[in-house]
């Protein structure tokens, strides 16, 4: 079991034959994810090539799915026109759609919310570096990546870890690895204002998912995400859980790096977010290399 995507995940990347795309499309079919299809409009009938894959590039989302049966996307397209790309996958009735496009405008998302009400189909970001599930060949391969995390740092295991940010991702996914235990599987949600799913979207899987033992929950400063997860965790949560919330230095007012990592009025605080995480029974790294102990300390291990 795992969360999300698994090995048999059919998969086709928006924007494969961009620089960007194909390269984290190549890096993802050496992985042993099921990349079926590419997308890029007007380059339908070619074919993205690597090592010996041969995926064949489609003009439109709708005839990916039709010739493949791809259930999630991958969207590697442009900011101006990454929205369109997200609900193109929408309406093709994909089950998953990653993007991992940053700048996109926030009312171009805004309309990419309100669009897919009622639709069935999971957002993950934007601004995102994905969705991993470790496979169980040499270093993890065989599993499923969609997206730009660095596949060969992952192991197959029980930890389930959500966060906000990508780069702290690999930390905790690194942390665990290296600790000798792995993970079950690794989302990042992205630091846009603005997102398809967040902590307590994914919580509530990890929650459910029968392989997954204990949870690492990575926050920053910015928005009420943490603290209405951590409140559901209180209450709700079967399993352990350990965080971590970055940006506890940045000063008020100042965006840091992700867009929706800003603090306004006296909301959204470091300090707010680890008190609301502690009194949960959450267990709190106070820096970025003390995840992997926290987890331990949740975990009784």
């Amino acid at each position: 079991m795992s969360i999300l995507v698994n090995e048999d995940t059919k998969v086709l990347v928006q924007g494969i034959t961009g620089g960007f795309g194909g390269r984290h499309a190549g890096l993802s079919l050496d992985y042993g994810t099921s990349l079926v299809a590419g997308v890029t409009p007007g380059k339908g009938g070619q074919h993205f090539e690597h090592g010996s894959h041969k995926v064949p590039v489609f003009d439109t989302v709708s005839q990916a799915v039709a010739e493949t049966g791809a259930t999630a996307s991958a969207i590697f397209v442009p900011p101006p026109f990454a929205a369109d790309a997200i609900l193109e996958a929408v309406d093709a009735g994909v089950d998953l759609v990653v993007a991992i496009t940053e700048g996109i405008p926030v009312m171009d998302m805004m309309r990419v919310k309100e669009m897919m009400k009622g639709s069935r189909t999971r957002l993950i970001g934007p601004n995102c570096p994905g969705v991993v599930t470790p496979g169980t060949g040499p270093d993890s391969s065989g599993g499923c990546r969609i997206g730009i995390a660095p596949g060969y740092i992952h192991k197959k295991g029980n930890v389930g870890i959500v966060s906000r940010s990508g780069t702290l991702t690999y930390e905790a996914v690194w942390q665990v690895t290296q600790l000798g235990y792995g993970q079950s599987t690794c989302v990042g949600i992205g630091g846009d204002p603005i997102n398809g799913t967040s902590h307590l979207d994914v919580l509530k899987l990890f929650n459910d998912d029968p392989e997954t033992e204990a949870i690492i929950m990575i926050g920053e400063i910015g928005g009420s995400a943490e603290e209405e997860a951590a409140a559901w965790a209180k209450e709700h949560c079967k399993k352990p859980i350990a965080g971590f919330i970055a940006g506890a230095t940045a000063p008020p007012g100042r965006r840091m790096g992700h867009a929706g990592a800003i603090v306004s009025g006296g909301q959204g605080t470091a300090e707010a977010k680890k008190a609301a995480m502690t009194e949960a029974g959450i267990v709190v790294a106070e820096t970025p290399s003390e995840m992997g102990q926290a987890l331990l300390k949740a975990w009784g291990k």
